[in-house]
């Protein structure tokens, strides 16, 4: 559209009104209201008004807005005036904007107008972002929700809605054209934040904040909040990768941005003299992780995005989720640049694409009273990055109708109260105690004792034969600082009862596992273990763990008695110091003999202090009812363990010192996909048998372990010197994506390296030490355990995942010590996963 300038001069014409949602009926805010063919326009405020005044000669008005239609009204030329503009969504918007070029027009980047602005965009980058100034200042509102979503006469049907009538007056029918929602979750946050570049720090405070609240027997709210946060990132369109559902996409101002996208230039057009480009960009790839939309860059010289609104082609490889949608509006600061004002993130999840019924949720944020360079206290920054004050949560409601950046539609503001009242149901709460069985394997005993988990109740294994298990643990309604709980086994092979009990008690008067922890643990435990087996967030005598393959006749009983503290501090430092006493006794087909005198050991008894320090910036966790799960992101995790273990204090028998550092890493690589990678090392000062040595994490289950060695049998590496180094990289479905019919199914590819380095010294060789154990033997009397020779042992996988959205399949492949016996150098490993 060209711009020009009429000079034709009559009696003052004034336009103002009003612009909404033609069906929500809700004001809209930034939209874009001007006189065609001229330079003047304005933007509507918080309440949709507008107001355009010029004694140019015009005859029409026009509203513009993403995601919207357009639209033109005639005015009368010289007249006051007042015209109210409803705003028509339009879902098909951005695909019918993507103009393609005919054939013979072949999309090139080379002489392409749009890309030489998008690259003129990417070279401005980093004086348009927030850590250009030396300081900011500005407050946040942040609101975030989920709510089931279904066709109104189904949603009205649900069993919640039919059996609790309240929760029928929620429904909202205005957000998502022909869907109803019922709003289940929602949490609003106010904050101060603080940016200063020198020293860099960033400081949030939050003054306000209230939630959805859940009975803690059931659910852990600090979960609910932390797995929504990581699933809804904070969008910042500069980045060059966008985290979204878990998977990282490529912005379109991205580095790389041209050799991934199509851009085109739609329309220009000035907003408060301010010149404006509206560019219209999508993927080259519609199954690769991109974005298709329309964005509006200035022409001041700045390069900055104006406004930007962001799509998830539905081709992309990506669980679940059925729609996505990212809407930005930026607002000029003091010095001309501009900075977000609001962000709105929405998403709709359901189990097929075509399916009425799923999850609808939603992250909106917005930033007011925004300040440059206005230098502020030392004191404002120290600290914590995060502080939550005290007073947060007990504001009323006056205060948030006041405070609050936009207001609550009517089924938002009364989803506290229904929720609260729900919960106070029996019938919910039976529900509830059914969910947590089947989903975290727990059933409430009454209001002070869980009985689980259930996937333990029942078992296998060639030294126990059936083996038995019933335990069970307190709730915090019993207490939350102390927490109990044991459980009794009994093999009805080897005729013997297991059982463990233990206590911690916790000085933050908070949930056992909430961050930051401080506790105090003790424990006794007398059961059998597999030397070697290393799992991470399952029981060992997990139903599903008792199908092995090879031989697994080599087991341990052990009687362990353990105490330790941890405290964790703000920064993700933490460290941890204990006491074990062990002592272990060989079973099945494993037998303690001495190396000189042949003669059978019974038992080793060692006595040992612990200290461990782990470091892991930015972390965040998924807490559940046994294991606190981390959720990767793209920073490091480091720990360092030391172990004295003390000859004669407590029947210990033996002097030693063990060091070991194991650092993790996730590499994001953006359109490749991402790596994990472990390095780990360890050494043990001291003359010990076998059993005490580093026994090399093995596996013969038939599930994929990512930190153990999949084709590894147990006990048959020991070392007292080692470094490894372990890599699992996953494409995101890369290469599959792009293979026709195969793209369909929308499988997604893996690949794994692992090797080790280790080995024994003189010392520690049985045949150097006649004092020492023998090396374990197998049913023909062949040594079955061995040190890491010069050559490491190494073993890679290829696999496909995301098999009915949950399975990956690893070809698992052993490169070396393929002489030793029972080896199989190929074998088939399947992991079930949850991932977006």
């Amino acid at each position: 559209m060209c711009l020009y300038v009429t000079h034709a001069y009559a009696q003052a014409t004034t336009v103002r009104g009003i612009i909404t949602d033609s069906k929500t009926k809700k004001a809209l805010s930034s939209v874009s209201v001007y006189f065609p063919g001229t330079n003047i326009g304005v933007i509507t405020g918080a309440d949709g008004a507008y107001e355009l005044q010029t004694n140019t000669v015009v005859s029409r008005i026009q509203a513009s807005y993403i995601g919207y239609n357009s639209v033109v009204k005639n005015i009368k030329a010289g007249e006051e005036q007042t015209i109210n503009i409803q705003l028509q969504p339009n879902e098909r918007l951005l695909k019918e904007v993507l103009v393609k070029p005919g054939k013979k027009n072949r999309y090139r980047n080379k002489d392409n107008p749009a890309v030489e602005l998008i690259r003129q965009v990417i070279d401005h980058k980093a004086s348009n972002r927030i850590e250009h100034y030396d300081y900011t200042a500005y407050e946040q509102y942040e609101k975030i929700q989920f709510s089931l979503s279904n066709t109104p006469e189904k949603l009205r049907r649900n069993i919640l809605i039919r059996k609790y009538p309240f929760i029928g007056k929620s429904l909202d029918t205005t957000t998502l054209e022909g869907k109803a929602l019922l709003p289940l979750f929602m949490q609003e946050t106010i904050s101060d934040n603080y940016y200063r570049r020198n020293p860099e720090k960033k400081k949030t405070v939050i003054t306000a904040e209230q939630k959805v609240t859940f009975d803690e027997s059931f659910i852990d709210n600090n979960s609910v909040t932390a797995y929504l946060k990581h699933v809804y990132q904070e969008v910042d369109i500069y980045d060059n990768n966008i985290t979204i559902v878990t998977n990282q996409f490529l912005s379109p101002i991205a580095d790389a941005a041209p050799a991934f996208y199509k851009f085109y230039i739609v329309d220009t057009t000035t907003i408060n003299g301010q010149p404006l480009v509206q560019l219209a960009f999508g993927p080259r790839n519609t199954t690769d992780l991109l974005f298709q939309g329309i964005m509006y860059v200035t022409l001041d010289g700045h390069y900055a995005v104006q406004k930007v609104d962001l799509r998830i082609s539905k081709h992309a490889n990506l669980n679940w989720v059925r729609t996505m949608h990212i809407r930005q509006e930026f607002e000029q600061s003091a010095d001309g640049r501009y900075h977000m004002s609001k962000s709105k993130l929405a998403a709709d999840f359901a189990v097929t694409k075509g399916a009425d019924g799923g999850i609808f949720g939603e992250r909106n944020t917005s930033v007011k009273n925004f300040t440059i360079n206005q230098p502020l206290p030392d004191s404002v920054y120290k600290g914590a990055p995060v502080v939550d004050l005290k007073t947060a949560e007990k504001h009323t409601d006056s205060f948030w109708v006041a405070n609050r950046h936009d207001s609550l539609t009517n089924a938002e503001q009364v989803v506290y109260k229904n929720i609260d009242s729900l919960q106070n149901t029996k019938s919910f709460k039976r529900a509830m105690n059914i969910a947590m069985l089947l989903l975290a394997g727990y059933s409430k005993a009454g209001p002070y004792f869980e009985i689980g988990p259930v996937n333990t109740f029942y078992s296998f294994n060639p030294v126990e034969g059936f083996r038995g298990r019933l335990g069970g643990r307190t709730t915090p309604a019993l207490s939350k600082n102390i927490y109990l709980e044991g459980y009794a086994a009994y093999g009805f092979k080897d005729l013997k009862w297991k059982y463990y009990i233990g206590g911690t008690y916790s000085f933050t008067n908070r949930p056992m596992l909430e961050f930051p922890v401080r506790r105090i643990s003790a424990n006794f435990q007398r059961d059998t273990k597999i030397p070697g087996q290393e799992l991470q967030f399952v029981q060992e005598d997990n139903f599903l763990l008792s199908f092995k393959r090879g031989v697994n006749d080599k087991w341990l009983y052990n009687d362990i008695y353990n105490v330790d503290y941890l405290q964790e501090f703000t920064s993700h430092f933490s460290f941890k110091i204990g006491y074990k006493n062990w002592t272990q006794q060989a079973a099945g087909g494993l037998q303690y003999i001495n190396e000189g005198t042949a003669a059978a050991v019974k038992d080793l008894t060692t006595s040992e202090f612990s200290a461990e320090l782990r470091w892991a910036p930015h972390e965040e966790f998924f807490q559940g009812k046994l294991y606190r799960i981390p959720m990767p992101n793209r920073y490091p995790i480091l720990t360092f363990r030391a172990i004295a273990g003390v000859k004669g204090f407590l029947n210990g028998a033996y002097n030693y010192e063990n060091v070991s550092v194991n650092l993790y890493k996730r590499v994001y690589l953006s359109q490749l996909g991402y790596t994990d990678v472990v390095l780990e090392g360890g050494y043990i000062f001291g003359k010990l048998p076998y059993p005490l040595l580093d026994i090399h994490r093995a596996n013969q289950t038939y599930s994929y372990q990512l930190q153990s060695y999949n084709l590894m049998n147990f006990l048959e590496f020991v070392s007292d010197h080692y470094a490894s180094v372990q890599i699992d990289h996953a494409f995101n479905g890369f290469f599959l994506n792009k293979i026709p019919l195969i793209k369909k199914i929308k499988l997604r590819e893996f690949v794994s390296a692992k090797v080790l380095y280790g080995g024994l010294r003189d010392e520690n060789m049985p045949e150097h030490s006649p004092e020492l154990l023998k090396f374990p033997v197998n049913e023909s009397g062949v040594t079955s355990t061995y040190s890491l020779q010069k050559q490491p042992y190494i073993e890679g996988s290829v696999g496909i995942g995301n098999i009915f959205k949950f399975f990956r399949v690893d070809l698992v492949r052993r490169f070396t010590y393929l002489d030793n016996p029972n080896v199989d150098a190929t074998g088939i490993r399947a992991r079930f996963k949850f991932d977006f």
